[in-house]
């Protein structure tokens, strides 16, 4: 490892460390409980659901439509990515096949647990030339991205309506550009921590996928959810916090588009916290 790197880490645990006191007090000024640690379990509890029901209201017809005509257009299988990418066959141009996209994209980008989908489609529309992977098992979700796609004739976005984690596994190494994780599923209950999405296990499949200089966002409104990811990312040497002050983690980016859960946040008096890691 260089100097270089040695440095980065450094300072990355400084910012840590910083941002982990900067989300310590609650608005009414007294300590939270003490951030979790991890004791190499993650490998264990990697498949536990991080994510709650799949499904909310009954389907309309309009929505059972998206999902039996618009869906399956869009589509990402991760047995045919796996089978498409296998080490004798990978290639730039069959990973896109094996995705669906008739011309190779700039770039690819993966957001995970896109929710309503306002980042997703924001970032598809202002980027047509990168392919979009929005990875959410949540069928409403799931609809209002199709119904966007229908609209706004959308070319570069492709759907996972299920864990990512399959698809994690099944792509080639460093093959994706940028991937978001925007407001999870925060698990408030201390019994359930163990089924956040941002662990140790994850991060490291996260950094397999990634490519050199390639970028994680990961937003939360949740301070307990924020300390412990933190110690998951800032602890895996193959990223380094993309960060020069605390306004930092504090503001969202411009070129970051507001989701609902964000707004629902300020509505119920929480702070967003947005952080930006390399990968190296």
């Amino acid at each position: 490892m260089t100097i270089g790197n040695l440095e980065r880490q450094a300072a990355a645990k400084s910012f840590a460390a910083a941002a982990i006191r900067d989300v310590a007090l609650t608005s009414d000024g007294k300590d939270r409980a003490p951030a979790a640690t991890f004791d190499g379990a993650g490998e264990a509890l990697r498949d536990l659901r991080s994510f709650g029901r799949r499904r909310g209201r009954k389907a309309t017809d309009r929505q059972r439509m998206l999902l039996e005509t618009v869906l399956p257009r869009v589509a990402v299988d991760p047995e045919a990515v796996a089978s498409a990418c296998a080490p004798s066959a990978a290639g730039v141009r069959e990973l896109a096949a094996a995705l669906g996209f008739e011309v190779a994209p700039r770039e690819l980008w993966l957001e995970i647990g896109f929710g309503g989908g306002e980042h997703l489609v924001a970032q598809a529309l202002a980027c047509s030339d990168i392919g979009l992977i929005g990875a959410e098992p949540f069928e409403d979700g799931v609809v209002k991205v199709l119904d966007a796609i229908e609209t706004e004739a959308i070319a570069n976005i492709r759907v996972l309506a299920d864990d990512v984690r399959p698809l994690l596994r099944a792509l080639p190494a460093a093959s994706l550009s940028r991937v978001f994780v925007l407001f999870p599923d925060p698990w408030p209950k201390r019994r359930h921590q163990k089924r956040r999405l941002i662990q140790p296990d994850f991060v490291e499949l996260l950094a397999r996928v990634l490519k050199p200089g390639g970028e994680f966002r990961f937003a939360s409104d949740i301070d307990d959810y924020v300390r412990t990811a933190l110690i998951a990312i800032t602890g895996n040497p193959h990223f380094s916090w993309v960060v020069g002050r605390p306004s930092d983690w504090r503001t969202r980016p411009e070129d970051w588009p507001q989701t609902r859960y964000e707004q629902k946040a300020y509505r119920e008096g929480r702070k967003g916290y947005f952080f930006r890691f390399r990968r190296i």
